[in-house]
């Protein structure tokens, strides 16, 4: 079956059931069906047609759930992209998937408007929540006809059928992910790809039909996205919110909704555990907590098992190219808390060294993924596909090399190391040094420029920069920090700056990061 196959199977199983849950507003399976055929609609007739990227940029909302699938409903892609992105990033994406559509809102027209300036094969932009009479639905924004997100049709109304004669090797996403070059790039992922992932963790985490699952993660990252995915092909409920900034209302919508299963990411888990009302929220029918985007301290570990006893907490690695590589089985957290465990069914994940070669358990090498769930490649950039997918044990089969580094014990399960590039992991989401240098650079008087990971008990990673000014050249901390805050995600920011007069290097020339951090 296709992606959105197991979503339109439930909305006709339980049409009256409630799908989603956001700011006490209700969405059954029948409501969201109908936003996504409506939207479907409009796509098809303003030539959005099979393969055609369309970006959604939207916040967490029941608009970019429907959006989901209408896009795959036409037989097009969909390329989720976080709200934080700043316009240049948007529309470097946007050009280079080459998208025909976006569907954004009215609150990120200014960044949508900048970017689409710059982005000429977009040639109509869905706007939620605009209020442009219908006389004037056509006005452009950027190279772009403007158009209104289409209301549901009434239930009575037939729509006709869109048949985009996708299989499933054809693709349901593109999903950005940063880059060590500092450009964003694109996971290419199959319907076959997405379903067997959402099968594979559904199955290990026992998920149900009568779950209410909490979703604070942006659907623009995957792990967020597939709460979605995995709860509407059971007829479970997300109760959505639209981010976990401000965590004590996210906890009393959860209590009020009774939610069963909570996923989170180590910051989030860092500020619940901070917190000295818990007792205050009655989260008893909690049953499932689970933890990736980086390894939870063992501190962490104890205390979320103290708050909520009742509860299996799973911890779990992944990274977007395959969304999801391995799982701690809860009995072994007691026994090995830092491993991230072994890896998930219908998958097989070994380790090798520099040459490639295979190693035995107890040894440390680069983590190797196998399986359906593993990515077509990079949009468009055959040069990292070649890096990260390899030939593999059968003839013609490619297996996807993780760039990271992990050790194994005697009994074969993992424990993440570290990664082979420059990546720093913040507050769940990857940050590329190279893009936060690249904006660094733009100051005046900046000479040199490293960015690097250091741990930080709140964010998994906070990010670090030193720099290296010309000779009568003066920033404050505070103006480094003000400039990156006006360019960059605010996952992005440095936490840190730290100035130098030089920075270490190389035989070759090469800034040398190791022992920075």
């Amino acid at each position: 079956m296709l992606l959105h196959d197991f979503f339109a199977t439930t909305a006709v199983r339980l049409p009256a059931k409630t799908a989603l849950v956001r700011e006490g507003r209700r969405s059954s399976y029948a409501d969201i069906a109908a936003q996504a055929e409506a939207l479907a609609l409009s796509l098809h007739q303003h030539g959005i047609r099979r393969g055609d990227r369309v970006a959604l940029f939207l916040d967490n909302s029941e608009e970019m759930v429907a959006a989901v699938f209408a896009v795959l409903q036409v037989g097009a892609v969909f390329m989720p992209i976080n709200t934080l992105t700043k316009a240049d990033k948007l529309a470097y994406m946007l050009n280079d998937a080459q998208a025909s559509g976006l569907v954004t809102q009215t609150a990120l027209a200014s960044v949508a408007r900048e970017a689409l300036a710059h982005a000429p094969s977009v040639h109509r932009c869905w706007m939620v929540g605009d209020e442009t009479p219908s006389g004037e639905a056509n006005a452009a924004i950027g190279h772009a006809a403007r158009l209104p997100y289409p209301a549901p049709r009434p239930s009575d109304t037939s729509l006709p059928k869109l048949d985009a004669a996708v299989i499933d090797q054809d693709l349901a996403a593109i999903i950005y992910t940063s880059g060590s070059t500092g450009h964003p790039k694109g996971v290419m992922l199959t319907h076959l790809n997405m379903v067997a992932a959402q099968q594979s963790v559904s199955l290990y985490l026992g998920l149900r039909e009568d779950d209410i699952i909490a979703c604070a993660l942006p659907l623009a990252f995957d792990y967020g996205l597939y709460q979605v995915l995995m709860a509407f092909k059971l007829g479970a409920t997300v109760v959505l919110e639209r981010s976990f900034t401000y965590p004590v209302k996210v906890l009393q919508t959860m209590a009020h909704e009774g939610v069963t299963v909570f996923p989170g990411v180590p910051t989030m888990f860092a500020l619940l555990t901070a917190l000295d009302n818990m007792a205050d929220f009655d989260l008893s029918r909690l049953r499932l907590i689970t933890n990736t985007a980086a390894a939870l301290p063992e501190a962490h570990i104890r205390r979320i098992r103290a708050l909520f006893p009742q509860a299996t907490l799973y911890s779990m690695y992944g990274l977007t190219e395959c969304k999801r590589v391995t799982y701690l089985p809860p009995d072994q957290l007691d026994i090995r808390p830092t491993s991230v465990g072994r890896g998930m069914p219908n998958e097989e994940v070994w380790l090798v060294d520099e040459a490639g070669h295979r190693l035995p358990n107890g040894s440390t090498g680069e983590l190797v993924i196998r399986g359906s769930h593993v990515m077509r490649g990079y949009w468009n950039k055959p040069a990292e596909t070649a890096e990260r997918l390899r030939p593999g044990p059968l003839a013609d089969e490619m297996v996807l090399y993780s760039g990271d580094v992990f050790r194994t014990d005697a009994e074969g399960w993992l424990y993440f190391v570290g990664r082979k590039d420059d990546i720093i992991k913040s507050r769940g989401e990857k940050v590329s040094p190279r893009e936060v240098e690249n904006v660094l650079h733009e100051l005046p008087g900046v000479l040199e420029v490293a960015v690097v990971g250091v741990d930080d008990t709140l964010l998994g990673q906070a990010v670090k920069a030193f720099v290296v000014l010309a000779p009568g050249r003066a920033y404050t901390e505070r103006d480094i920090i003000k400039h990156c805050h006006a360019r960059l995600e605010n996952f992005m920011v440095p936490k840190w700056v730290e100035f130098a007069a030089s920075l270490p290097r190389t035989d070759t020339g090469k800034i040398r990061k190791t022992g920075m951090r």
